[in-house]
């Protein structure tokens, strides 16, 4: 008879049910059942709250294939502590008539009632489970309310480090605080400075990026980076003044106001998704805050209507480029987006760009592809597509619309970015928890490196995902297949009779993963989607 071993523990470490010491009992007790041929599969650094884990879906596929006879592991939880996939696990086991041990509760699958008390186990593993995160929780916000750094990435301007001190029963205790990094405090204070001069994140990125200031793992400054230092209430300094506008704006705030920083909490879930602003807390910290408020609260104010003269701009319609969200850089990869240029007295309408983001963001360092005109651009893709084999697009059109009319197509890709995401989430969540128990500052170091890389990636698949939902055809946007044919039949000019531009995006996008656009070699390459 041949047995698998599984053991799993959620972080490295060698205290406690270590992988190995897992091992170790589930053998000696193999060896009093006379097993002696096993199979071991291992999972360190991996949660049970799932079945997302590289060598427990190997098992899994092994036990299809009947490569054991027994699963031994030390404790149910070591499977899974979610009861619908325990329960998923075991039926599959004993559906390929493999049996189940858990050595710790002693139970036996061979009997209904062994089955049964082990189902019974799972539900309070999982109930178990659940409280200790309520706990850990419930905790964790009170520790918020306090101001303490409870870990995680540091922000821009500081470093954490471990302090021991001595409570009032005379016990030695040890935090992380947060200290100031005075050349990226200096850089905080450039930013702030140079927004109330030109009031345009864009022109303070470009300023950043051509002076040579670099981000926190030297990276470039992007607007969406420079919103967020500009927006925290890291930097301020609390008052009165500074409370009462966090509280208007439906923060939950504590602490008294005293010149430091304040952390904010609680204002995501599951590391990705958003919680309601009057869920977050904001609480006077231990850092000393280095902004005014009264510069802080002039930066939100030209923040927001910034914000609000943005949404007028999109939401006037005027906007007439067919290849925004389609068009990249040829030359580096990069979105290429909109942007505004002079009104031409000759034409007597305003002319639009595709300009490179990368290097818009950071003046021409980046990248150095050429600028091309909004409406030659536009007139080219057109042409060129009309160029191409008719009849075959048709086809392959057909074939599309098919699959999105019974929405296999946008459910697969939507499913697959969903995955990665989560996949992603799953990652990051455990080197956090690696992060938090860590002692030394080399390790943690390199857990910091690859938590921000992994977030980077994250936050293009959620913008992916994002862009998916908000572009999704309905019937009534989705052109049908005699309508394409009418549509791609039309000779020269006559492509102008679609009067909406959103349509004639949608039609775009239909037939058009991407388009690559170099200014060197002005050439377009169009990459039409494969059913």
């Amino acid at each position: 008879m041949k047995a698998a071993i599984y053991s799993r523990k959620s972080i490295f470490t060698g205290k406690g049910d270590s992988i190995e010491n897992q091992i170790e009992l589930c053998k000696q007790y193999g060896s009093n059942i006379g097993i002696k041929d096993y199979i071991i599969y291992e999972d360190e650094g991996f949660s049970g709250g799932n079945t997302n884990r590289p060598r427990f879906q190997q098992l899994l596929k092994d036990a299809k294939k009947s490569l054991f006879d027994v699963l031994i592991c030390y404790r149910l939880d070591r499977i899974s502590r979610n009861v619908a996939d325990f329960s998923t696990t075991l039926d599959m086991l004993q559906k390929y008539k493999i049996n189940f041990i858990s050595i710790r509760e002693q139970f036996d699958t061979t009997t209904p009632m062994g089955r049964a008390m082990i189902y019974i186990a799972s539900v309070f593993a999982q109930l178990e489970r659940e409280t200790i995160a309520e706990r850990v929780r419930d905790n964790m916000l009170q520790l918020a309310k306090s101001g303490r750094w409870l870990g995680g990435q540091e922000p821009f301007g500081f470093a954490s480090e471990r302090v021991t001190y001595i409570d009032s029963e005379f016990k030695e205790r040890s935090l992380m605080q947060l200290c100031p990094l005075e050349s990226e405090l200096n850089i905080i204070n450039l930013i702030f400075s140079k927004y109330l001069e030109l009031h345009s994140l864009s022109k303070v990125s470009r300023y950043l990026n051509s002076s040579n200031i670099k981000g926190k793992i030297g990276g470039q400054w992007s607007t969406m980076q420079l919103r967020r230092i500009l927006t925290s209430p890291l930097y301020v300094k609390s008052s009165e003044t500074t409370n009462n506008f966090l509280k208007q704006s439906g923060m939950n705030v504590f602490g008294e106001p005293n010149g430091n920083g304040y952390l904010t909490y609680n204002k995501t879930k599951n590391i990705t998704t958003d919680r309601d602003i009057t869920e977050w807390i904001v609480a006077v910290s231990r850092h000393q805050g280095i902004i005014n408020s009264e510069d802080w609260i002039k930066v939100q104010n030209f923040l927001d209507k910034n914000k609000e003269k943005k949404i007028k701009r999109l939401g006037t319609g005027d906007n007439t480029a067919l290849l925004a969200g389609l068009l990249v850089c040829g030359k580096c990869g990069a979105n290429m987006k909109i942007k505004q240029g002079h009104k031409s007295e000759k034409q007597n309408k305003r002319l639009d760009y595709y300009v490179c983001s990368a290097k818009d963001n950071s003046n021409g360092s980046s990248c150095d592809n050429k600028n091309v005109r909004v409406d030659i651009l536009d007139n080219l893709l057109v042409n060129q597509i009309k160029a191409y084999d008719k009849d075959l697009l048709i086809k392959s059109l057909s074939s599309l619309i098919q699959l999105y009319e019974k929405g296999t197509y946008e459910e697969k890709n939507i499913n697959i970015l969903k995955s990665s995401i989560k996949e992603k989430e799953h990652l990051i969540s455990n080197l956090v928890k690696q992060l938090s128990l860590c002692g030394k500052e080399e390790v943690s170091k390199y857990i910091i490196k690859e938590v921000e890389k992994l977030d980077i990636e994250l936050q293009d698949l959620k913008f992916k995902l994002n862009n998916h939902n908000k572009t999704k055809l309905n019937e009534s946007s989705f052109p049908n297949v005699n309508f394409l044919d009418e549509v791609l039949r039309i000779p020269g000019d006559e492509y102008e009779v679609i009067k909406n531009v959103g349509h004639k995006r949608n039609l775009l996008s239909t037939i058009i993963d991407t388009i690559y656009w170099d200014g060197d070699t002005m050439e377009l390459k169009i990459k039409f989607i494969q059913s």
